[in-house]
């Protein structure tokens, strides 16, 4: 069976990237090499920070994908995390709103990449 088992960030400083993911996850990598840096998220199943193509990368650079994590919990469980997530220096997107699947926010890295939180379904 095939299926996908690794994510990978482009990012433009592989250290900086590392520590805000370190910190937004609380989860601390496999490795760290200077351009490439793995956090295992579930067993063999890798979301990694690439910073080989970091001329690619660009903050005004429309991203059309998102980093997703479900959390359980209510509403509050959702609109916490943003206010954690932003004090930590999260870059607000979306504020907190309720969807159709429930409440929801999106934040993004330094590089602009998007992150949505969302209720665990």
């Amino acid at each position: 069976m095939t299926a996908p088992n690794l994510f990978l960030l482009y990012v433009t400083d592989v250290e900086r990237s590392t520590a805000f993911y370190r910190d937004l996850f609380a989860m601390e990598p496999q490795l760290t090499t200077p351009r490439y840096v793995p956090f295992e998220v579930a067993p063999g199943v890798l979301f990694a920070l690439w910073s080989g193509r970091a001329d690619r990368v660009a903050p005004e650079v429309v991203r059309t994908s998102e980093v997703g994590l479900m959390v359980p919990g209510s509403a509050a469980a959702v609109d916490e995390l943003f206010t954690a997530w932003t004090a930590q220096g999260a870059t607000e997107v979306e504020a907190p709103y309720d969807d159709v699947f429930g409440r929801t926010f999106v934040v993004a890295d330094p590089d602009g990449n998007l992150i949505r939180v969302s209720p665990l379904d």
